[in-house]
């Protein structure tokens, strides 16, 4: 699995995400800073990355968009803000989530993320 950070999330949850085995990229990686929600998920399709994001009103309709248009795209994470901490020093729960559908076959799906029971 490959992960892009939406850049609501800070730096160090790519970071994390790598540290424990995730492939995972942030905006800034690819340059896209500031761009268009659009843009930056035609960006992750074509580099097969799937997006992390909390943003669940446009890059749901994005996908679904992108899907109704025969078009795949390699999967949306979302993580509401309501189940998992954008600070720093409480990534883990969000790591070990990603790491909960690491193997799973996500292509196409839009996956709603929740804490994993311990």
């Amino acid at each position: 699995m490959k992960v892009l950070v939406d850049e609501m999330y800070p730096a160090a949850v790519a970071e994390a995400l790598r540290a424990s085995g995730i492939d995972a990229s942030t905006i800034a990686d690819l340059r896209l800073g500031g761009a268009p929600d659009a843009e930056i998920f035609v960006a992750t399709v074509a580099g097969g990355l799937c997006v992390l994001t909390e943003n669940v009103g446009d890059f749901a309709r994005i996908a679904a968009d992108h899907s109704t248009g025969r078009g795949h795209h390699p999967g949306l994470l979302i993580a509401l803000s309501s189940r998992f901490s954008r600070r720093s020093a409480s990534l883990q729960p969000l790591v070990d989530a990603i790491r909960a559908i690491a193997d799973e076959q996500i292509e196409d799906r839009v996956m709603y993320l929740g804490p994993v029971a311990r």
